[in-house]
């Protein structure tokens, strides 16, 4: 039964996706993802670099970071110069992967768990928002753009009041909305990559790197409250 009921769903997500998706559309998604899923993997690469001792995470490495992203901007796509874009783009996830290496440093000195259920997580968000967006009316979520980014500017804005008053309700709620922000931001930039497809755009490189910087942003603030729920929990078992 359960073999069946996964057969039957598989076959009916791949069903709709060709029906909603062009050839082009899904041929250039294929590469999106394929792009992602190296970065993702240099990200990775770059964090146990950190986490071995080979070289520490510091300012260094979110200057290279910020190089690497420069220069991608800079090098627009004209059809030849892919492999020299993608190197500057799996530079980017190596070095931002390290710069995450001082907090896996700390998650895991708390609970080497955490860092695993923050990496479900995230694939799980990722996966299902994508096929909600692939399997959407065209465009249904293009409206969530503006919206995400007035939500995020906002935050920013009180999270720099926050250096003052330090309160942990802001700080709180701070964390919490940014994952939902970009979760959003999954919706929309998964539908805004297919339409700019469809307008003529193949840069699959700076479109993986849009949904690089989703992942990543989820990814960073599972981890924070999760650490910070483990250590709740750990101050309530002292106390008992």
């Amino acid at each position: 039964m359960a073999t069946s009921f996964t057969n039957f769903s598989y076959e009916r997500f791949m069903r709709n996706m060709g029906h909603n998706l062009e050839p082009s559309v899904r041929h250039h998604l294929a590469k999106v993802y394929s792009c992602l899923t190296a970065t993702c993997v240099a990200a990775t690469a770059g964090s146990l670099i950190h986490l071995q001792g080979i070289w520490e995470a510091g300012i260094l490495s979110a200057l290279a970071a910020l190089g690497l992203v420069m220069a991608l901007f800079y090098t627009p796509d004209n059809g030849k110069n892919f492999n020299l874009r993608l190197g500057l783009l799996l530079g980017f996830g190596a070095f931002s992967g390290h710069s995450l290496g001082l907090l896996l440093e700390q998650v895991i000195f708390i609970n080497p768990a955490i860092v695993v259920t923050a990496l479900v997580g995230t694939t799980t968000i990722f996966t299902c928002l994508s096929a909600a967006a692939l399997l959407a009316k065209r465009g249904s979520y293009l409206f969530l753009g503006g919206i995400l980014m007035s939500i995020l500017s906002a935050m920013a804005m009180i999270s720099l009041g926050n250096l003052l008053f330090r309160s942990y309700f802001v700080q709180e709620l701070s964390l919490y909305v940014g994952l939902a922000a970009m979760s959003g931001f999954v919706l929309f930039d998964t539908q805004m990559i297919m339409e700019k497809h469809r307008m003529g755009s193949t840069d699959c490189i700076a479109h993986s790197l849009d949904l690089f910087y989703d992942v990543i942003g989820i990814f960073r603030r599972l981890l924070i409250i999760l650490t910070q729920k483990e250590q709740n929990n750990e101050r309530k078992r002292k106390r008992n």
